[in-house]
Formats: C-alpha cells, sequence, structure tokens
C-alpha cells in the first residue's frame, strides 16, 4: 500500500468555527426570507438580491502564519515574504506583525484580547528580525485572572512585573 504525500505547502491559514460560542454571527446582512419571493425590485437604488449561500471572508485565524513567520527570524525576508504569500489567501495579515517602518516598530503586538505576538521587523542587511529580542512573556502585560494570555503561541506567567501592568493603547492590533 502507497501513502501519498501533498507536495503542496499547507496554507498559513486556518478557518475559525463560527458556530461556537462567543463568536459573533450577527453581520450576515438582511434576511433572505424578507426578499425570497420578490421578482421586482423596491427601490431601482438597491442592488438587487443575491443568493443565499454568499462567500463572505470572515473566520480566519493567522496563528499558523505567526509561527512561520517567527520560526524565520534571521532569514532573507524576501524569501520569507514570497513564501508566506504563496501560501496565504492576501498578503494583508503578513504586516500585522511586521513592521516595514522604524517608526511603527514595536516589541509585541497584539492579535485578539490576550494573544501576544514579538514585533517584527527588516534590518539594514534585509533579514527578518525581532523588534525587541530581549522581550519576553514575563513583560506581557496582564489585566485579569480569567484569561489565559499568550506569547508567541505560549501561556504567560503571570507575576508580579506583569500583573495589571497598564497597556498602552498603540499596543491594540
Amino acid at each position: 500500500m502507497r501513502i501519498h504525500h501533498s507536495t503542496k505547502a499547507r496554507k498559513l491559514y486556518r478557518k475559525i468555527n463560527t458556530t461556537t460560542w462567543g463568536v459573533d454571527r450577527n453581520d450576515h446582512g438582511g434576511e433572505y426570507r424578507w426578499q425570497r419571493h420578490s421578482k421586482n425590485k423596491v427601490d431601482e437604488n438597491l442592488p438587487s438580491r443575491e443568493g443565499m449561500h454568499g462567500q463572505h471572508g470572515r473566520g480566519r485565524d493567522y496563528t499558523p502564519l505567526y509561527k512561520f513567520l517567527l520560526s524565520k527570524v534571521g532569514q532573507v525576508w524576501d524569501e520569507v515574504y514570497s513564501e508566506a504569500v504563496s501560501r496565504l489567501d492576501k498578503p494583508d495579515p503578513i504586516f500585522y506583525m511586521v513592521m516595514l517602518r522604524r517608526k511603527e516598530w514595536r516589541s509585541y503586538v497584539r492579535c485578539d484580547e490576550s494573544s501576544f505576538y514579538s514585533g517584527l521587523c527588516i534590518d539594514d542587511a534585509g533579514l527578518l528580525q525581532k523588534v525587541n529580542p530581549a522581550f519576553t512573556a514575563e513583560d506581557i502585560p496582564v489585566s485579569c485572572d480569567c484569561c489565559t494570555y499568550t506569547f508567541n503561541g505560549e501561556p504567560v506567567p503571570v507575576s508580579s512585573k506583569n500583573w495589571m501592568k497598564p497597556l498602552e493603547e498603540e499596543d491594540w492590533e
């Protein structure tokens, strides 16, 4: 029996389960049933009704991308970028973590309420680097004890150093 392995690289994102508790599903638009049997437009300025099963680009988790970028620190940016773009649905999420302009550089980025990642940049030699290699999980601000905070995918230990540390507004992604 032969096992076939795909040579195609895995995507750097995954779909989020939007049927789980706590996921906002209220941005779907109007109810289709309200327009179901209408043959004519009610108002000529409005677009015609669309089908029920349109594709919406919501529900993407880019954690695999962030881990990929962290694994490529020290490598040539152009090669890293080329590979990442080929494995994504759009290039924008790369720049949530990688800051191109020096004035935008931050030690960390916040990707949701309790997930933090090292800020990345491109150095003068064209290599992908961490903005602040000395920044650790203990430097992440922890504001409540009910959430599990993560830094680069690992749980953040709560200590007196980071407990109730103020969060700067520009730290939000």
